[in-house]
């Protein structure tokens, strides 16, 4: 049985809408796209999504990280104490799940790829990237299209892995100034030793020739990805679209990163605006 949450369920939920409007904007906006019966659903499940992805940032040592991704493990497994009713996401996210028997296991395998994002170790390949946004990016919108086919399999696994893959490497493209100055990389070891680039040349900011010819080949990466998935797009059931609108925003996003003077100093922002735009066109098919 669902938790029910402490300050109400419509409370629970409109905590989940207010935190993805203020930490995913991208998501916020694609859910208000969505039907109005299945918006608070799916935020809560980005709500979660953002809730398991700040938790590096409000660390200071990996181990109160790994506790925390383990209060959550527990809160999806059915496994937590009477504090999740307390939590509004926890709460809304438990309630979503039964309504549409969600599967626990790709929420917690969610939660474990997120124990990558506590240490700063390097991204080992292009494969462990991909396996990395495949539980993370594109689990959510797999997750997202079951609440609005109303728990039944709609299909399009395939293009939720691709659209997932593009849309979550080009965040972290656009993030890679940001996280860099913390010691973050998610740059492929053997990507970077491709093109003759180092770690530190990233982290410390050095750039060079290497480091801007990896950055163009993870562009390429994306474009190819994304690519796959506007085959496959036309196949989608209309229902579920809205879980993929994200992915809408690639090509503009790469564009103005391949535009960027120096990728390791900021990123291009492009107005918001021009970002809940690509996302309505979209939506219009």
């Amino acid at each position: 049985m669902a938790a029910e949450p402490a300050l109400g369920r419509d409370a629970a939920y409109g905590h989940c809408a207010a935190l993805v409007r203020e930490q995913d904007r991208d998501r916020y906006w694609s859910a208000l796209l969505a039907p109005a019966d299945k918006r608070p659903h799916l935020f809560a499940l980005y709500a979660f999504s953002a809730e398991v992805a700040r938790v590096r940032d409000a660390i200071s040592a990996p181990m109160p990280g790994e506790i925390r991704l383990q209060w959550w493990r527990d809160a999806v497994e059915g496994l937590g104490r009477g504090d999740v009713g307390a939590n509004p996401v926890a709460a809304a996210l438990e309630d979503t799940i039964g309504r549409f028997a969600l599967p626990r296991q790709a929420l917690v395998d969610l939660i474990d790829a997120r124990v990558f994002d506590l240490y700063d170790d390097p991204m080992p390949s292009v494969g462990d990237l991909e396996g990395y946004l495949g539980e993370t990016s594109s689990a959510l919108i797999r997750l997202a299209s079951l609440v609005l086919a109303d728990g039944q399999d709609p299909g399009g696994a395939e293009a939720a892995g691709h659209a997932g893959v593009a849309y979550g490497l080009t965040g972290l493209l656009r993030a890679l100034p940001w996280q860099a100055r913390q010691g973050r990389l998610y740059l492929p070891a053997d990507i970077l030793q491709r093109h003759g680039a180092t770690r530190d040349d990233v982290v410390r900011g050095r750039g060079g020739p290497g480091v801007l010819a990896a950055l163009a080949e993870m562009r390429m990466l994306a474009r190819t990805h994304h690519a796959r998935f506007a085959e496959l797009r036309p196949d989608l059931p209309p229902a579920i679209r809205t879980a993929f609108l994200p992915a809408a925003l690639v090509p503009g996003d790469l564009a103005a990163l391949e535009r960027a003077p120096d990728p390791l100093a900021s990123s291009p922002e492009r107005p918001a605006w021009r970002r809940l735009a690509s996302m309505w066109w979209a939506a219009r098919g």
